[in-house]
């Protein structure tokens, strides 16, 4: 199955930053101009603060290859001068503790400045001044990169049972987050299990499991995620990569695997009177060669 690349266009991404000054709004930094001309209606900024940041969230993750930087153009361009970028899935001090990708040491007035990643994974791009009294102003974030290959979307699903319509191929359908439309549920039994055939032996690094957005998110509790080439008992004999002690409601947390191989991937959750509910599983790894190539994730045409 060949992955589809990504045009440079905008991806609908989702921005977000510390604080902001008057009009200076995050989204500016994506708005394909560069900010030569007018910068308060291109511009982002912050106020002034303690280790002020923006976030750009690319809505899944990806593999990124560079990260392109338009200072402002104006007598406070030294003020992006030790500004870090940071690549990778936690939000945890608002993503400022993800992989550093490179430190911006500085970037004249108005010119646009390239920094390479080398392929780093990740669904969230940060730019962080850490320190006292700093102001983070952008006037343009461009981010080049590939998907990263989730391969459930090319695998097979089933589960222990149905419940209704929720099917087990709704919890690979790429997210559609739709409830009652987009993913799947057991009836409720004695250990309950959805598992998922890859086709191929991959050494899995990461799982991704968004729980149900409405009553119920407890269910999940306790649910384990178990990856071998084994069938029997349904799979659920495979070692274990993870126990999932909670998902908040409608929130998707990873599990790293440390490249645990398989063919199949399971989710059990043990005990009677149990059901199991995925909204999307995405699985990540390595193994069979993936098909690369590079495209704008936001860029200006």
């Amino acid at each position: 199955v060949k992955r589809s690349c990504v045009g440079g266009i905008h991806l609908g991404a989702a921005v977000i930053q510390s604080s902001t000054f008057a009009g200076w709004f995050a989204e500016k930094a994506i708005d394909s101009n560069r900010g030569f001309q007018q910068l308060n209606t291109t511009c982002t900024s912050t106020l002034n603060e303690t280790n002020p940041w923006w976030r750009l969230d690319l809505l899944d993750v990806y593999r990124v290859s560079e990260v392109v930087i338009t200072s402002r153009n104006d007598s406070y361009a030294e003020q992006i001068n030790g500004a870090e970028i940071r690549i990778g899935n936690s939000l945890e001090n608002n993503g400022s503790n993800n992989p550093i990708c490179a430190v911006i040491s500085t970037i004249p007035a108005g010119e646009s400045y390239n920094f390479t990643c080398n392929g780093m994974v990740g669904h969230y791009v940060i730019i962080h001044i850490p320190g006292d009294w700093k102001i983070l102003s952008l006037c343009e974030v461009e981010v080049y990169g590939y998907l990263a290959e989730n391969l459930a979307v090319v695998g097979a699903a089933i589960q222990s049972s149905t419940s209704e319509d929720w099917i087990a191929e709704k919890a690979i359908d790429r997210g559609l987050q739709q409830l009652y439309a987009g993913c799947s549920s057991t009836l409720s039994e004695t250990n309950p299990w959805w598992r998922l055939d890859l086709h191929h032996i991959y050494r899995v690094n990461r799982v991704v499991v968004t729980n149900r957005n409405d009553c119920c998110a407890e269910r999940i509790n306790g649910a384990e995620i178990r990856i071998g080439n084994s069938l029997e008992n349904n799979g659920s004999n495979n070692p274990i990569c993870a126990v999932i002690p909670a998902i908040p409601a409608g929130e998707s947390y990873s599990y790293s695997c440390g490249g645990m191989e398989g063919r199949y991937v399971n989710l059990i959750i043990p005990g009677d009177m149990k059901t199991l509910t995925l909204c999307e599983v995405k699985v990540y790894g390595e193994g069979k060669p993936i098909d690369r190539c590079d495209s704008a994730l936001v860029s200006n045409p």
